[in-house]
């Protein structure tokens, strides 16, 4: 796309002085005009675990001196509208991620990626050369097309308060995904052994916080299914949602029974006034076990316990037993410079600079396997390395990757799912009272959105 004056000055006032290299000519930049070097930009989140990635720059472009490389930031709350607004104005940046509140499918859905199949043809691209599982590669392949490329790969684990188990004399649960010995119902009958229900806040100990995956997720894990089997196939576009069937019905009000009447699990008051909104419960030392994605280890060396971890429990099926986040590097469609962004990404995929990117981000799992010790080693002594390698490895074999990253419109659904659930979690009404409403409250919006996209 050809741009003027006029579109470079729409695009700084909408996004700010970090687009002026944007505009400065079409397909050369950082040099007079017979000089071959170009200029490629990755937009990130002004956030540690994301912006670390400039320290990278200057290494890649020791080796590849034709190519310099921006990293553009910006609020994470403002991710999404400020990619909108650069992508409208023709500054769009060459590489970035879902790392705002849309994910792969959206972008895919709205026609901003670049296929890069040929680009990884004409390299003779292996995902095993990068250390990378062929069923991570899949997550972001669409009619045998690759769009993206996996650069980070977070798993579902569950975290365990050593201090509560020795103190209740309970066995630590197992880190292997092999012993199946460990069920969903072994770690509820734990949980009730570790909690001391009280209406004190100060007194008051939970066994377990349920974070896997989000709430219209959770059924999956015990096999149930949730949306249309056409979401798979049709690019995220979801046709219903089976939020009422009596299977579902049945397990949410089994989830929700952890907080209102077995009382295992910390409500949404006391998370709120012991760690604020959106804090974690399971810091406060007084939750015994935590399931939720591997970024929980952040501050695992800073809390006052002993922490442990262990495999998400077996449900029946391996078949959906952990949930997956893996970021893709994903290149936009109005890139100029595609093949010099493609060398970008996968210098960051090498070893040795995923091992950098590790210790640089403060733990930011790597795709790259082959750089896995590095991560398994990182919160030693705290955390045994052999039980990061059962957990990480085993949720990767049995993982499922998250909805948010392959479901059309799914902030709009989960906002809906919240909404009613919350009424659950707050005692004002039952599973069975909100989920006819709330199941078709999704599928009028859901019909809604696939109506606006046959118009088109």
């Amino acid at each position: 796309m050809k741009r003027n004056k006029t579109a470079c000055l729409g695009a700084i006032l909408l996004t700010g002085a970090v687009l002026l290299p944007a505009c400065s000519g079409d397909t050369k930049e950082g040099g007079s005009k017979g000089d071959s070097t170009v200029t490629i930009t990755q937009f990130v989140p002004d956030i540690p675990d994301k912006t670390f990635v400039e320290k990278l720059v200057p290494e890649f472009e020791a080796k590849h001196p034709n190519i310099k490389v921006k990293i553009m930031k910006t609020p994470y709350a403002e991710f999404d509208s400020k990619l909108q607004a650069m992508i409208a104005a023709g500054t769009a940046p060459d590489v970035t991620s879902h790392w705002g509140e849309g994910g792969f499918i959206e972008y895919y859905d709205k026609g901003l990626l670049r296929d890069l199949t040929d680009l990884m043809k004409e390299d003779n691209f292996k995902a095993s050369d990068y250390g990378i599982p062929d069923n991570l590669m899949d997550i972001y392949k669409i009619d045998g097309k690759n769009y993206g490329i996996p650069v980070y790969s977070y798993v579902t684990m569950l975290l365990y308060n050593k201090d509560m188990f020795d103190k209740a004399g309970i066995p630590y649960p197992p880190s292997s995904y092999e012993d199946k010995s460990w069920t969903f119902d072994k770690m509820i009958e734990t949980a009730k052994k570790l909690s001391k229900p009280s209406d004190d806040f100060e007194k008051v100990e939970f066994g377990l916080d349920w974070g896997w995956g989000e709430r219209d997720m959770r059924p999956v894990y015990f096999g149930a299914k949730v949306y249309s089997d056409d979401t798979w196939t049709n690019g995220g576009h979801a046709t219903s949602f089976h939020f009422n069937s009596p299977e579902v019905v049945k397990i949410n009000q089994r989830l929700s029974d952890l907080i209102l009447k077995d009382k295992v699990m910390p409500s949404p008051e006391f998370t709120k006034a012991v760690a604020g909104q959106g804090g974690d419960p399971f810091a406060t030392g007084r939750v015994g076990m935590s399931v939720a994605g591997a970024w929980i280890l952040a501050s695992v060396k800073d809390y006052s316990f002993k922490v442990g971890v262990a495999a998400v429990p077996y449900s029946g099926s391996d078949k959906n037993r952990n949930v997956l986040y893996v970021d893709p590097l994903l290149i936009l469609k109005d890139s100029k410079h595609p093949k010099e962004a493609y060398e970008w990404i996968k210098f960051q995929l090498g070893k040795d600079i995923q091992e950098k990117s590790i210790e640089l981000s403060g733990g930011t799992p790597p795709a790259n396997q082959q750089a896995a010790e590095k991560y398994f080693n990182l919160y030693a002594p705290a955390i045994d390395p052999k039980d990061m390698k059962n957990v990480v490895e085993g949720g990767l074999k049995y993982g499922v990757e998250s909805y948010n990253h392959l479901i059309t419109h799914y902030s709009e659904i989960l906002n809906i799912v919240k909404n009613e659930l919350d009424l659950v979690d707050n005692g004002q009404k039952t599973v069975a009272e909100v989920s006819p409403q709330l199941e078709k409250k999704v599928n009028d919006l859901l019909k809604e959105k696939n109506a606006g996209k046959a118009n088109k």
